[in-house]
């Protein structure tokens, strides 16, 4: 079991659209007391943009530096930083692993900006973290995350995915909105019920404050999961990521950059399979 440190790690390029990952970052650590770590990986876009600009590395920690300090006064909470050299793509996830972070939020926007943190960018960062990840994008922190969003299909539920659910809601007084997948098929059908009334048995058992509900109509359930969060005002949406894969089980196809750039701006937690370790009844 790895050890975390109560720290949120949110890796920035500088662009307009990483202040809402800060301010959801911020956000958690005030109400936590957790530490926000801002971390600049030094890339070829890096070093090109440096050349181009002709600074020289220490900028960047000097840049770092300020911002970790406006940080500090805007929120009050305790902001540190670092730079290395690296990937995105590999080297996000091995210093939120050598800190101990807790969580890690990503920015994530178009095709601008020093890094490009994409859709299908992100996707590979959070494949890489050994720590849950929010994805967020130009929405605000608000209240934290009163309503969240808890799709369920006819695949085998995590226990994992459920503790995680318990976690979050015990953290941000959450109430937890239980959303199940409509099927004609019969097999499915019995296999998506028995799903919805072991996880709701557990939120009992963990006074977790929930309502479910199944989709009304077949078809296209990413969709209509985006759909019932607008419906909701959802202020998160879980998804368990799959252990040979990145996407979650209940999405198909190319539907990773339009749940990540949902139209609502909804963050969107990203967990891999590692086990947390919490008291959770009923297991």
């Amino acid at each position: 079991m790895e050890t975390r440190k109560n720290i949120v790690l949110v890796p920035t390029d500088f662009t307009d659209v990483i202040q809402y990952a800060i301010e959801h970052a911020a956000g958690i650590c005030k109400m936590q007391t957790y530490k926000l770590t801002l971390l600049h990986v030094i890339n070829k876009e890096t070093k090109t943009y440096l050349r181009k600009e002709k600074l020289t590395g220490s900028s960047i920690h000097e840049r770092l530096e300020k911002e970790s300090n406006e940080i500090s006064q805007k929120y009050g909470i305790e902001c540190d930083y670092m730079a290395r050299e690296g990937s995105i793509f590999s080297t996000i996830g091995e210093v939120a692993k050598e800190i101990g972070a807790n969580l890690l939020v990503l920015g994530t926007h178009g095709k601008v900006g020093l890094q490009h943190i994409t859709g299908s960018y992100a996707l590979k960062v959070i494949e890489s973290s050994p720590a849950p990840v929010i994805v967020v994008q130009n929405r605000g922190f608000r209240d934290g995350y009163k309503n969240i969003l808890l799709p369920i299909d006819d695949t085998t539920e995590s226990k994992q995915k459920v503790k995680w659910a318990i976690h979050i809601a015990r953290k941000f007084n959450s109430v937890v909105h239980v959303y199940g997948q409509k099927a004609t098929d019969g097999y499915r059908k019995v296999k998506i019920k028995a799903n919805m009334l072991q996880i709701i048995k557990f939120f009992d058992q963990n006074d977790i404050t929930h309502t479910d509900k199944y989709a009304e109509k077949t078809g296209n359930f990413p969709k209509q999961v985006e759909e019932y969060a607008q419906s909701i005002d959802a202020d998160m949406l879980l998804i368990m990521t799959n252990p040979d894969k990145v996407l979650p089980s209940f999405i198909v196809g190319k539907w990773e950059e339009e749940i990540l750039f949902n139209e609502s701006m909804i963050p969107i937690m990203a967990i891999n399979p590692v086990e947390l370790n919490i008291v959770v009844g009923g297991f």
